[in-house]
């Protein structure tokens, strides 16, 4: 029983169709198989790539496939090549060939193949020349629209964290590596690490301060995290950076690979007439922050 697509995300739409999956492997005594690509189409092909904002890194989006308990999952190269194969010659050299396909579903959206020619009836008849069954999955909506990746890239790109998170079914996430800052949030109180994503196409949600899951390793802490340019800082070059504080943690993880959720927005980013007024503003940030997860642990 095979599935394929970009699932970028890995949100409630995609995962609707990884459920159907599992129950026709269970009805046919098959096995579950998730086919993804990497790197995103748009990247290998400079379809507005300079414009594309991915909601998972490869690593990110592997490891919320593998929670979904399928029981394999393939991560096909995308390359021009690749790009080049009509969906049934897709067909016939990887699901008949190479994985022996019994079953098929899809999206109610999904089309592959060079052209994009892969769309729901002719998809049927290759199917039907390969003696294999298929379906096509409803969309699954949210408030009228139909959950997708596009919608969810427009809701964080638009300051609309919490409705984002509702569509993926899970706190957006970041991964990077913590790099050198300058250390000025030690001096007030505030340490925090600086993030690099790992994934330069990544989309990062709009500027501000959120309350976030912070995972080091295999232990989870909360902190509070601020995306901006830092404007109280005076910098004749100012950079948009990712950085975090991490409550009640002293520990140096300087070059560590480290992970964050974003779980709500407790304010726009804005700038300070000093140092000493920053302090203050982040001491109530962070009363902000506990307050939440407080709130969230006995719910």
């Amino acid at each position: 029983m095979v599935t394929i697509g970009v699932f970028d995300g890995v949100h409630k739409g995609h995962r609707k169709i990884v459920t159907e999956l599992h129950q026709k492997a269970q009805e046919l005594k098959g096995s579950s198989v998730v086919i993804t690509l990497w790197p995103h189409p748009r990247i290998v092909l400079k379809k507005d790539s300079d414009r594309l904002k991915l909601l998972n890194s490869l690593e990110e989006k592997i490891n919320l496939l593998e929670k979904t308990g399928i029981d394999h999952l393939v991560v096909l190269p995308f390359t021009k090549d690749f790009a080049s194969l009509s969906s049934c010659e897709f067909i016939e050299e990887y699901l008949v060939k190479k994985i022996g396909v019994y079953h098929l579903v899809v999206g109610f959206n999904h089309q592959f193949g060079k052209h994009r020619d892969g769309g729901y009836e002719n998809l049927k008849r290759c199917a039907a020349s390969y003696h294999f069954s298929m379906e096509q999955m409803s969309a699954e909506r949210d408030n009228q629209n139909n959950i997708s990746s596009t919608l969810i890239r427009e809701y964080l790109l638009a300051d609309r964290l919490e409705e984002a998170n509702r569509l993926l079914g899970a706190p957006y996430p970041i991964s990077g590596r913590v790099v050198e800052g300058n250390k000025i949030g030690r001096t007030i109180g505030f340490p925090t690490a600086n993030i690099e994503p790992t994934e330069p196409f990544k989309l990062i949600p709009c500027d501000g301060v959120y309350a976030v899951d912070v995972f080091v390793g295999k232990r989870r802490y909360v902190g509070m995290l601020n995306i901006g340019t830092r404007p109280t800082l005076s910098q004749s070059q100012p950079q948009r950076l990712v950085e975090v504080h991490i409550i009640n943690f002293d520990k140096g993880i300087y070059d560590e690979l480290i992970h964050v959720s974003f779980r709500i927005k407790i304010r726009n980013e804005r700038k300070f007439n000093n140092l000493m007024e920053l302090a203050g503003q982040l001491e109530r940030d962070k009363l902000k922050v506990k307050a939440f997860f407080r709130q969230e642990s006995v719910r």
